[in-house]
């Protein structure tokens, strides 16, 4: 379920909100729904509908539309040494200290204490969800540092898989990004997001990790945020994460025309 904040809203005109959500003008609205690619609540909809941005659910192109106007999305950039819960017991700089001024938020998912990078930020519950279960198969990508040498024959074994105390662990991609000095960087697409699973992993295969950043969430990377900085998300942003974790999925007039 979508967490929600801010009292309801009054039903509006459905290519109405999708346009106040970002999907271009209304007029191209109207054409989305035209053309058979918007649904509410899973049926077709229709130029007449009128939709509750709070409680319906709007999607297109089968990708879910955040309508409620009291969800918000922002994009922090961890710096090491804070931890991600929002009130550590034992008294440590923790994440909340960089929430904008007023927002209630949560992270999504969880970075340990020393690994730095991208944390999303939100209230939406459903997308929280969807980017942190195995099920929906979110991609997260690091960028970690090594002491030591890292060849072919080693990157291989992290994509086949590594034996943890709590299981397999597997990297979806690994490959070299840099070599100097001792120290080799790689970069990682991981799926699952087990606690402290990429430290564990490469740990296993007898790789001190020197420093870990997550780059990317989904399709939201990190870019060149300063650290301890957070901003907001665009509309298009939001919409390209739902398509991240439901991929594959058509509209129905592109269903019908491959029939």
């Amino acid at each position: 379920m979508t967490e929600t904040s801010g009292p309801p809203t009054e039903p509006e005109r459905v290519q109405k909100a999708l346009a106040r959500a970002g999907l271009g003008s209304r007029r191209a609205c109207e054409t989305l729904i035209r053309e058979g690619r918007v649904t509410i609540n899973g049926e077709e909809a229709t130029l007449g509908n009128r939709v509750d941005p709070v409680r319906d659910r709007v999607e297109v192109d089968g990708v879910v539309v955040p309508l409620d106007p009291g969800l918000v999305y922002y994009a922090l950039n961890k710096p090491a040494g804070v931890v991600t819960t929002a009130r550590d017991p034992q008294g440590r700089p923790d994440v909340s200290r960089f929430y904008p001024r007023g927002a209630r938020v949560f992270p999504v998912g969880r970075l340990d204490r020393d690994t730095e990078g991208l944390i999303i930020l939100t209230n939406d519950g459903e997308l929280a969800n969807r980017l942190t279960h195995p099920r929906f198969g979110a991609e997260k990508e690091y960028l970690a540092e090594v002491q030591g040498d890292v060849g072919d024959r080693l990157l291989r074994r992290l994509e086949r898989g590594v034996e943890l105390d709590d299981g397999v662990a597997h990297a979806k991609g690994a490959r070299l990004a840099a070599s100097s000095g001792g120290r080799t960087a790689v970069r990682l697409i991981m799926t699952e997001g087990r606690k402290r699973e990429v430290r564990r992993m490469l740990s296993a295969v007898g790789l001190e990790v020197l420093r870990l950043v997550r780059l990317r969430m989904g399709s939201l990377r990190l870019k060149d945020l300063p650290p301890g900085s957070v901003r907001e998300l665009e509309p298009e942003e939001v919409r390209d994460l739902y398509r991240h974790v439901e991929p594959g999925l058509r509209s129905r007039a592109e269903r019908r025309r491959a029939t």
